[in-house]
């Protein structure tokens, strides 16, 4: 079984981190899926206590999804050091991230939508 981590940056406002929480269980419901939120910094849970939340749910694979717009420092060098950390742990569980949401077509779309709420 497959359970997926929604990976955010984290903030010191608690309702930008309530707000990736949020997208994890819209998420979950929609897709009938095992889903968590994660945070790299300034939130909880961090990764590694999401994947040790799906393990314990059954999941033998973990999919990351970066709730980042771009590949930059921490996609590049910290998200993979905390996957590797986790997947220590969890030997028989494969972990794996996606790309970021840049270069999403969704994501033009969104960009239309507000370009055209201001008209």
């Amino acid at each position: 079984m497959t359970g997926f981590v929604v990976f955010g940056h984290g903030s010191r406002v608690e309702s930008a981190n309530q707000a990736v929480r949020d997208v994890a269980a819209q998420l979950a419901s929609k897709g009938e899926l095992m889903v968590e939120a994660a945070f790299l910094e300034l939130g909880e849970p961090a990764l590694g206590a999401a994947v040790d939340a799906l393990a314990a749910r059954g999941a033998s694979r973990v999919v990351v999804i970066p709730y980042f717009l771009t590949l930059g420092t921490h996609l590049q060098r910290d998200l993979p050091k905390l996957i590797a950390e986790s997947a220590g742990r969890h030997r028989s569980i494969s972990i794996e991230m996606t790309a970021p949401l840049d270069g999403h077509p969704a994501l033009l779309e969104a960009l239309l939508d507000r370009a055209a709420q201001t008209r």
